[in-house]
This record gives structure tokens, sequence and C-alpha cells, in this order.
């Protein structure tokens, strides 16, 4: 059983190489469509449709995009959580572990109209700003991961069609 989930992770991975590297634009344009799906993908409430369409607008590309919110949305979402309410407590200068508490709080006794008080905005403020700081920093780390290595990718495919010919 263990084995063919091996299987199937490696099957998946090789997948995203492929769909990836195969993709017919410019290394720039595939790198920012991954880095814009990353930072989509992390900040909740939004995901795939949102990286398409800001990968429309920014003209990246997007399938790359798309493939780079599929990667983020979710499955880093406790992590991103928590370093989000401690990278926006500490931008705010507030107390992280008093977010998180209120944060929870809110969450449990949330009721529409709590979002237009005042002392909400004191609870998710932190939260909004940490995510787009961890958004931007990992959609920036991997726009230029990838940027190198499809660079790289292309340049190595290039060279072996010139050689072959």
């Amino acid at each position: 059983m263990k084995r063919k989930n091996n299987n199937n992770i490696l099957r998946f991975l090789k997948l995203i190489y492929l769909k990836l590297f195969r993709i017919h634009d410019t290394p720039q344009k595939i790198a920012l469509g991954v880095g814009i799906g990353v930072f989509l993908g992390i900040i909740p409430g939004t995901g795939p449709i949102a990286a398409v369409f800001m990968a429309f607008l920014l003209r990246a590309n997007r399938a790359a995009a798309l493939l780079g919110s599929l990667l983020t949305n979710t499955w880093l979402s406790i992590v991103t959580f928590l370093l989000s309410i401690k990278i926006g407590a500490s931008i705010m200068r507030v107390d992280g572990q008093d977010v998180q508490r209120n944060w929870v709080q809110f969450l449990k006794d949330f009721k529409i109209i709590t979002l237009f008080k005042l002392t909400t905005l004191k609870i998710i403020l932190p939260v909004i700003i940490g995510y787009l700081v961890v958004g931007f920093c990992l959609g920036l780390i991997v726009y230029l991961v990838a940027l190198s290595i499809i660079t790289q990718i292309k340049h190595e495919n290039k060279n072996r069609i010139n050689i072959s010919c």
C-alpha cells in the first residue's frame, strides 16, 4: 500500500514537472505565473480563480499561476496562519498570542455583524498584513527559484536540439 502511494506521489510530481517545463512561454512569464499562484494560494479567500485572473491581468502564464495556486492552496494553511499572526502582530506591534487567542474566539462566536466592529479590525488586520507579507515573500522566492530552474532547463533543451540538428 505504501509503495503504491509513493508511486502516485512520484507520478504527480513528474506530471507537475512536465506541465510546468513544457509550457511554450518565456521563463519570466512562467515563473511570474507560478509566483502569483503561490501568493494567491496562500492568502485565504483567494485561490485558483483569483490566480488565473491576476495572471491574465499581469500577462503572466495562466496555467503556471493555476498550478502554483493549487500547490499551495490549503496545504500550507496551518503553517501560514501561525506565521502570519506572528509577522502581522510584530509589524503592528501587538502581542501575537493575544491576536491568536482573539482570532480563535472570533471564529467560535462568528457573526456577520461583528465584522463591522472596530475591535474586530484589531483582530483581523494583523492577520491580513501577515498573510500579505508571507504570501509576497513565498511568491517572490518561488518566482526566483522557478525562473532559475526554467531558464536553465529551457537553455539545456535548446542546446540539445541544436546539437542534434
